[in-house]
């Protein structure tokens, strides 16, 4: 019964995750059609369309405060509000200036979830099954996307409104997140930060009572050595600088993969390479696919083998398909180019990273900080992430055309050449270890 209740809690907050792909995708099918109904230049069009991005970063960096005041239950309830909010807003407004802020309203939702729903997950899994439980939040975000991508393909011949659609069909996931949340309870770790000790040990006994009383002991414990160690509510605190190092190089190493820039402009790399405009409908179809595919082999294989493991072994692909792929560039100068060869090694590039960084990133993260400092520490490491992402996003179609896809292509692989160090000599392992035993480890008392 203790596992079936984690499973739905988590399946429920890892729906949030579903809410955050589905939400960045969606825009894809609809953006043509606003920048006719508005009448928008590249520059408004193009703000509008990155507005959602904004708003991601801005709920990534200060989605942990709501969750260390109000409790991640609660947070996760606002969040799919913003959800529900921007999908109908965005899809029934006439007003272009409407349409940013609830736009930007569902990237605050986007972000906040980032951080709180990891943060929830690692908070009530048990130990031997944490990795796979909250993986299902980065499974979920992928899947998502390609939801997103199946129902713009669905609605796209329901006319001139068909965008709006496109925007609104999210509103039922949205009301479904809100609906089951209330069958969630609230985090026990944060319950006993927050020194409601019953209650707490009331929901550590829904998940497990054999040992909720011992928990409930370790976690007091461990809260109360943090304080006597000049840590508390602080993240800047000098005891966490570990954590915080771990979870910064951690997300840099995520984006300088070069991850959003392939999949957000897979259809100009794959022009680059003389395909043609329609092979975009392959790449895109192709790469969501690979990346379900692989997320999903990584978060089932994650608690049994580690977080290190797929790492390492993520690391070797990635340099060796990113190099490739530079190879072939320089090639193409030569005359020497493989019309099929480049699409073929982002396919394999895309797997590794599902079943490396995509699938450990979030895991990780939610792993290393303290209880007292949790949600501070994720919202580092998430808005560190989304940060990245913008300026790879907005600097890729530049640095490709200036320096072109051999140059931008071999700095991925030496980026991946430096993820590759820090796997070996820093990153520690955390699979099958309790977060309170992680502190020990992790922090400097």
């Amino acid at each position: 019964m203790k596992n079936r209740n984690v499973f739905f809690w988590s399946i429920v907050v890892a729906l949030g995750g579903f809410l955050f792909g589905f939400d960045t995708a969606v825009i894809s099918g609809a953006e043509k059609a606003i920048q006719q109904l508005w009448g928008l230049n590249l520059l408004e069009h193009g703000f509008t369309i990155a507005v959602a991005l904004i708003g991601t970063v801005f709920g990534a960096m200060f989605g942990g405060i709501p969750s260390d005041k109000l409790g991640r239950r609660q947070t996760l309830i606002w969040i799919a509000v913003f959800y529900l909010v921007s999908a109908l807003g965005a899809a029934l407004t006439s007003n272009w200036y409407a349409f940013m802020a609830f736009r930007f309203l569902g990237g605050l939702g986007v972000g906040a979830s980032s951080v709180t729903a990891p943060v929830y997950i690692s908070e009530v899994a048990p130990a031997a099954n944490r990795g796979r439980m909250v993986g299902m939040f980065q499974f979920n975000v992928v899947f998502g996307i390609l939801i997103a991508y199946l129902s713009n393909y669905l609605l796209v011949n329901l006319g001139d409104n068909a965008w709006r659609w496109m925007l609104g069909v999210q509103a039922a996931p949205a009301l479904a997140f809100f609906l089951l949340l209330f069958k969630v309870p609230e985090s026990p770790r944060w319950l006993l930060s927050q020194g409601r000790v019953e209650e707490g040990r009331d929901v550590l006994r829904r998940i497990d009572p054999t040992t909720a009383d011992q928990d409930v002991t370790t976690i007091l414990t461990s809260n109360a050595n943090d304080k006597a160690d000049g840590g508390g509510e602080s993240l800047l605190a000098g005891s966490y600088r570990k954590p915080m190092m771990l979870a910064v190089l951690f997300a840099v190493f995520n984006q300088v993969s070069g991850i959003n820039a392939i999949i957000y402009f897979a259809p100009r790399i794959f022009e680059m390479t003389g395909l043609g405009k329609d092979s975009a409908l392959l790449s895109s179809a192709g790469v969501g696919l690979v990346n379900l595919i692989f997320t999903m082999l990584g978060v089932n294989i994650i608690d049994k083998f580690g977080r290190r493991k797929l790492m390492l072994v993520g690391s070797f692909g990635l340099i060796a398909t990113l190099g490739l792929v530079a190879r072939a560039f320089y090639l193409k100068e030569f005359g020497e180019f493989g019309g099929m060869l480049v699409p073929m090694l982002l396919f394999v590039y895309i797997g590794f990273f599902a079943f490396s960084q995509g699938a450990v990133i979030w895991v990780f993260i939610s792993e290393i900080f303290p209880n007292a400092v949790r949600a501070k520490g994720q919202a580092l490491g998430s808005s560190t992430h989304w940060v990245m992402a913008a300026i790879i996003t907005f600097t890729f179609p530049y640095f490709a055309e200036k320096l072109g896809g051999g140059n931008t292509f071999a700095f991925f692989c030496a980026m991946m050449v430096l993820q590759l160090l820090f796997v070996w000599r820093i990153m520690p392992e955390t699979k099958g270890t309790s977060l309170e035993q992680l502190e020990k480890t992790l922090v400097i008392h």
